[in-house]
């Protein structure tokens, strides 16, 4: 019986990174997809079910994480040198904070949502932006104005022009999902065709 668990706990050890790791090439959606083929599952299951395009998915990933499953914001310091505390709770690859993640949980009845998983993140994106959009009337195709609302949450979003740091954010995410659309074009076919892998 040992055995077997240390079996089955290397087997885990070996597959989390590999199934976590960051892809290779965070600015192309062919080369990432082209390397992680269950994303493109999980972003066009996504994209069906919330209406949230892929590539806004992807955007608003790529500024948020990078696609690094472990991010978190880095600690404040005092006196510019000491580590303090983090300045919020955000955490894994959409960057959601606790209470909106616990929002998103109750609402979809996913309850065991990770933050780590590249599919729950995905879906808490759709349901965030597909809630935007019923709460501010933001397109979910609307790249610039979904960010600036996941970023300043809806309650602050009307407030956004005082911050000139987010608008520049929400224009990066802009450009980089007319990218990643633009990408699409060229390989959404021959991904859509992939019936190698089934779930």
């Amino acid at each position: 019986m040992n055995k077997i668990i240390n079996i089955f706990l290397s087997l885990l050890i070996l597959l989390i990174p590999a199934c976590s790791s960051v892809p290779k090439n965070t600015s192309s959606s062919c080369s990432i997809f082209n390397e992680k083929y269950l994303w493109y599952k999980h972003t066009k299951k996504v994209e069906d079910k919330w209406g949230t395009p892929i590539y806004i998915q992807l955007a608003i990933i790529k500024m948020e994480s990078n696609f690094d499953w472990l991010a978190k914001p880095k600690r404040q310091k005092i006196f510019k040198v000491i580590p303090f505390k983090r300045p919020s709770s955000s955490f894994g690859y959409s960057q959601a904070v606790k209470g909106t993640w616990k929002q998103y949980r109750n609402e979809t009845g996913n309850k065991l949502a990770s933050r780590t998983s590249f599919k729950d993140s995905v879906d808490f994106i759709g349901w965030y932006t597909n809630k935007t959009e019923s709460i501010l009337k933001i397109s979910k195709k609307d790249a610039f104005r979904q960010y600036l609302a996941y970023h300043e949450g809806w309650g602050a979003y009307k407030n956004y022009k005082k911050n000139q740091k987010v608008i520049i954010l929400a224009k990066k995410v802009k450009n980089q999902s007319d990218k990643y659309k633009n990408q699409l074009k060229k390989c959404q076919k021959i991904l859509n065709k992939n019936k190698y892998i089934i779930f």
